[in-house]
């Protein structure tokens, strides 16, 4: 990458051997930059075919732009929390006139589909919106006369440099999970994005600097492991969130706080939707389908199993699903008339596409196979159609791991109680819900079961952007969730100060006891 000419103020690289691909570079110090020796593509999923190509960052990549924020950060400490909050008004506002340009980027390298795009941004919207709040929840405690003549009181500072490590599936949303309480909170903030859909998060940098934020508060570098690693090892990084499958959550957990750092990791899912016999069947049925299907199933809160309580339930469920998974659409993204869109990549689709052959190997019923989807048009992309699976059994390998694809199995049991040991067996608790009529079923429900995130007549729990998301078990790894008061908590740490004004003309004796404040 040695022929770089230009670099566009929407995030591309133009190079001379081959102007007719784009690359991605790295926002670092308020523009876009060109480090790191290599690149990598990005694909339109919908059609199979690169689109776009993306540098990777090397180690010093990383380290340059750990230096820029560090430069960065005693200035925006310094920052009244009220001219940090005016930030986030101002890009909120800029989020929402160019909406239609970040969900038409989230298009492009994800495939999702524009109305889910929208929402998928209208959440993240929501998290800046909190984030607004920051003079009010940063303004800490104080008690005054606490002892004679001695007051207290606690203060929120921000940690320093922070780095957030994000997946492909939420390009939009999931970063804004993280930089905008970092940021408001005084810190600055290093953002390493999915290679496999970029564009969105240097849009976001771009956004955040019309909004006045001054450079070097946020940067993007965009890499794979080794700037993975050069951000869990360097020394100047104090904190890493991390959203993504849970072995490299795992990893990335441990390597942190290894080296002293904080770290929220989430990791992966397996939520299960209960449903009672005197559950309404057709509202179940059209919520299932929106739960486990929208966004091709790549979400780490999709319903991606149904519980149903007796063979009657799970029949009648399933011929109703049967007949409604005929009318689903999928395609491209900018036909808004489909409900969903391709996967990721090719190699994500053999996975999807492997875990429903060893199903059937394993003796559960394919009820509608997707494995052969090939939309009129974009008959190359990285489709799979809707998957419904039957007869599941809790020891099949598609049971046990988390598939990230358009595919709903159904175990059958016989009780409430079966149903609830199944979920709070599995290795996984971020998300579930239970379909009931029945207010002393749901109570017991939500009580006693083991999952982090949990909806009564609600498939997709996820909470608002003034609560804090987060699952447990080998869902979450780490103390705090994501957003929400946790993230203010999770970006910022307490002091308390505890202050006297002695007289001048009173000499004080000395004293070896424990002091009190009587």
């Amino acid at each position: 990458m040695n022929n770089i000419e230009n670099f566009s103020q929407d995030g591309y690289v133009e190079t001379e051997t081959d102007s007719a691909i784009q690359v991605l570079g790295h926002f670092i110090q308020g523009n876009i930059v060109a480090k790191g020796s290599k690149t990598q593509p990005v694909y339109n999923p919908a059609v199979g075919s690169k689109s776009k190509e993306v540098m990777i960052a090397d180690t010093e990549t990383v380290n340059y732009a750990v230096q820029v924020a560090t430069e960065a950060f005693p200035e925006w400490r310094n920052t009244p929390v009220i001219k940090r909050a005016r930030v986030m008004f101002k890009f909120k506002q800029l989020l929402e006139e160019n909406a239609d340009k970040i969900c038409e980027l989230i298009g492009q390298e994800h495939g999702k589909i524009s109305h889910d795009a929208k929402g998928e941004l209208q959440r993240g919207i929501e998290n800046v919106e909190y984030a607004c709040g920051a003079p009010e929840f940063l303004k800490g405690e104080f008690s005054k006369n606490v002892g004679p003549d001695i007051d207290s009181w606690s203060e929120f500072q921000p940690l320093g440099v922070v780095a957030g490590i994000t997946p492909f599936n939420f390009p939009a949303m999931v970063p804004l999970w993280m930089f905008p309480m970092a940021i408001v909170c005084g810190n600055c903030f290093i953002l390493k994005p999915s290679e496999k859909a970029p564009s969105a998060a240097l849009y976001l940098a771009e956004l955040l600097k019309q909004a006045g934020l001054p450079d070097g508060v946020f940067n993007v570098v965009n890499g794979d492991k080794e700037a993975v690693d050069a951000l869990l090892h360097h020394p100047k990084i104090q904190a890493v969130s991390f959203v993504g499958s849970t072995p490299i959550a795992e990893y990335i957990y441990s390597t942190a706080t290894s080296k002293g750092k904080r770290c929220q990791a989430l990791g992966g899912a397996k939520n299960h939707a209960i449903i009672m016999p005197d559950a309404d069947i057709d509202n179940v049925v059209n919520s299932l389908l929106g739960a486990a299907f929208g966004s091709s199933g790549e979400r780490c809160m999709a319903l991606s199993v149904a519980v149903a309580i007796g063979d009657e339930v799970a029949d009648v469920v399933i011929a109703k699903l049967k007949q409604e998974m005929q009318q689903l659409q999928f395609g491209n993204y900018a036909d808004s008339s489909n409900d969903f869109g391709p996967l990721i990549s090719q190699a994500h689709k053999d996975k999807v596409q492997a875990y429903i052959q060893s199903a059937e190997q394993q003796g559960a019923k394919i009820v509608v196979d997707g494995r052969d989807a090939r939309p009129k048009g974009f008959e190359n992309g990285f489709f799979v159609g809707p998957t419904l699976i039957d007869n599941v059994q809790a020891n099949m390998t598609s049971y046990q791991q988390e598939i990230f694809g358009p595919v709903l199995q159904v175990i059958r049991v016989e009780t409430m109680q079966e149903a609830m040991q199944l979920i709070n067996d599995h290795e996984y608790g971020n998300g579930t819900c239970i379909y009931t009529r029945d207010g002393e079923a749901a109570r017991y429900f939500t009580d006693n079961i083991q999952v982090g995130m949990v909806g009564v007549n609600v498939p997709l729990p996820v909470p608002v952007a003034y609560h804090s998301f987060g699952g447990w078990k080998r869902s979450l790894f780490g103390d705090l969730y994501a957003y929400g008061p946790d993230g203010a908590r999770f970006y910022t740490r307490r002091k308390t100060v505890t202050q006297r004004w002695p007289a001048a003309q009173v000499r004080e004796a000395k004293q070896f006891a424990m002091p009190t404040l009587n």
